[in-house]
């Protein structure tokens, strides 16, 4: 037996930037342990492996993997795969729903453009954190600290934000001693965020491009009083060019009485590769 698979490029409209992305198809008989393997072998920050669904509600599931561990949601593999099922007339709807380890998640797919807009889970945001901690880390201190107060936020997936000056996220330095850290530069005026993402107990080290803390980002920032509490803001996100992996995300956040009630996030997908691979041995 063989496994079929693509290569996509997702968050850019060129290939080799943005965030790759391996998805197998037919992986209904494979085993989680099987799916690691696989992710192990393409070493890529995550492979997704799509499944026939286990309620009426849902389209299709996905298990998602990166090199090290299962994720219950991730945001650019929900993307690349919306887009390359509808491509591949594997899905027939522009709206479908996901179901994963997270639930089932909303997706709207424009094929014309080659994009889709992932909704997330509920929101959920923490208290706030010391910074000293976080800034020693990654190899920055105070004087690069911008504030407000770091926290742990998510629609999904769950990152802390840490808000530096614009030239501190240039100058980081990833040392595996944080795992789910967004740094970032928040740029008010243009409602843009420079970001880098922080993911080594996953295996990577950092991220080029990450849907799901770019949606939690969205929820901080409401938290953190940057963007209003009532009504839906949109805002950017420039992650990847120190990885030179340039990648653009759209994202929106709807706040109610002070509180984020939902995030979307948004960006194109290339095709890049596509294959056969022989199923990995399961020892169980």
């Amino acid at each position: 037996m063989m496994l079929r698979y693509k290569v996509v490029d997702v968050f850019t409209d060129r290939p080799f930037t943005g965030n790759p992305l391996a998805i197998v198809f037919d992986a209904g008989d494979l085993a989680g342990e099987q799916m690691q393997a696989i992710a192990r072998e393409f070493n890529l920050s995550e492979t997704i492996f799509v499944l026939p669904p286990t309620v009426p509600e849902a389209t299709y599931r996905v298990r998602i993997f990166t090199p090290g561990t299962e994720l219950p949601f991730a945001g650019h593999p929900s993307v690349g795969c919306a887009v390359t099922l509808r491509r591949d007339g594997l899905v027939k709807d522009a709206e479908v729903v996901q179901e994963c380890g997270a639930g089932l998640i909303p997706i709207t797919i424009d094929e014309v453009h080659g994009s889709a807009v992932v909704t997330g889970g509920r929101p959920t945001v923490g208290p706030a954190l010391d910074q000293a901690p976080l800034l020693a880390a990654v190899g920055l201190d105070e004087a690069d600290y911008v504030g407000p107060a770091p926290r742990n936020a998510g629609a999904g997936l769950p990152f802390t934000f840490l808000s530096v000056t614009d030239d501190a996220v240039g100058r980081l330095r990833p040392g595996g001693l944080v795992d789910n850290v967004s740094v970032l530069h928040w740029d008010a005026e243009r409602h843009e965020a420079h970001v880098r993402v922080l993911v080594p107990d996953a295996g990577v080290a950092e991220d080029p491009a990450t849907g799901s803390a770019a949606m939690g980002l969205g929820v901080w920032l409401v938290a953190s009083g940057l963007l209003p509490g009532d009504g839906v803001s949109r805002y950017q996100i420039r992650q990847g060019s120190e990885m030179h992996r340039p990648s653009l995300l759209t994202c929106s956040v709807t706040a109610t009485g002070g509180e984020a009630v939902s995030a979307t996030v948004s960006g194109h997908v290339v095709a890049v590769a596509s294959g056969e691979m022989i199923v990995p041995p399961f020892v169980g």
